[in-house]
């Protein structure tokens, strides 16, 4: 059983994924109610969204006018009682364990069926519902950052969610402008992470064993397979490639990939010392001597080029 309708959304957390998901279904048309910890920390929200939408605007994606229709269409509140009335809420809360059984087991009685309880953190369905009785509602919707511009949700069903429950969220994405993929079986990091993390892995591997700089390994992928990612996929690159070529050429190449099952003890290092990226101003980059505000911008640019590319194909 699931919702005839969708008009209200209940996001249950503001911080960088929350306010953002927040947008999508404001501007989708739905009523939204952003559920945060504080005032102030809701305030903040609201100014980021409104930030957001002009960046949209300015970019053609939405009208100046328009915007502050959207922001009304979102109510900000310190109160998990005033999600009741959503007939989808979406989870976007710190990765603390505790504090999801904690909030689903109450969203479970807030909340009636058929509304359906999503979790927008990397975490599978079934680690979620230690504290609900209505488990067949429960399903992981996981965006990625920021989701007003990512057009993907991983969406993963729990091996005591519904089937429809699962057809349901993916037309509600799709009826908002996202990009669902379905993952048929619950699996740690589900697909995205898994594979991010596995060229990570291999990238912080040839940079601390001295086989290549920073620069050179960021070079080789922004200038070769990154260029071809957004139109064709792995499995699809390499059918495209030749699977008798690609096959023979990865029996060879990958017992040389690394293995280790943490991450390199040069990062480990780093982050013991406090070098956290850009944050920090050091990491594998020294970011004093980089403009790192100016490649933020510059991937955001890029961000909106391809959702305006997808806007004008008609695809989200």
């Amino acid at each position: 059983m699931t919702p005839d309708k969708l008009d209200t959304v209940a996001v249950i957390g503001n911080g960088i994924i929350g306010h953002g998901i927040a947008q999508i279904f404001a501007s989708a048309g739905k009523r939204v109610i952003m559920v945060g910890r504080n005032e102030a920390s809701l305030a903040a929200a609201m100014e980021k969204i409104r930030a957001s939408l002009g960046d949209f605007a300015q970019h053609g994606l939405v009208k100046e006018a328009d915007i502050p229709t959207i922001a009304a269409r979102i109510t900000p509140t310190t109160r998990l009682e005033d999600a009741a009335p959503a007939q989808l809420v979406i989870e976007a809360v710190t990765e603390d364990l505790a504090l999801k059984h904690e909030l689903f087991g109450k969203l479970d009685a807030i909340c009636p069926p058929p509304a359906v309880l999503g979790s927008s953190s990397g975490q599978p369905a079934s680690v979620l519902v230690q504290n609900v009785k209505h488990r067949a509602r429960v399903i992981a919707t996981h965006f990625w950052y920021p989701p007003q511009l990512i057009p993907l949700v991983e969406v993963c069903a729990g091996p005591e969610t519904s089937p429809d429950v699962t057809r349901w969220v993916c037309d509600q994405l799709k009826a908002a402008g996202k990009a669902p993929a379905v993952i048929d079986r619950e699996i740690p990091g589900f697909i995205g992470n898994r594979l991010q993390f596995a060229m990570l892995r291999e990238a912080w591997a040839l940079w601390a064993s001295g086989a290549a700089s920073a620069e050179a390994i960021d070079t080789v992928v922004k200038n070769s397979f990154g260029r071809r990612v957004g139109i064709t996929g792995p499995l699809e690159s390499a059918d495209a490639g030749g699977l008798f070529t690609m096959y023979h050429f990865g029996a060879s190449l990958m017992p040389h990939l690394d293995r280790e099952p943490l991450p390199s003890p040069a990062i480990r290092t780093m982050v013991e010392e406090g070098a956290n990226g850009l944050a920090s101003g050091r990491g594998v980059y020294d970011w004093s001597k980089r403009d790192g505000k100016a490649l933020i911008a510059e991937r955001m640019d890029e961000l909106f080029r391809w959702l305006k590319a997808d806007r004008a194909k008609g695809e989200m």
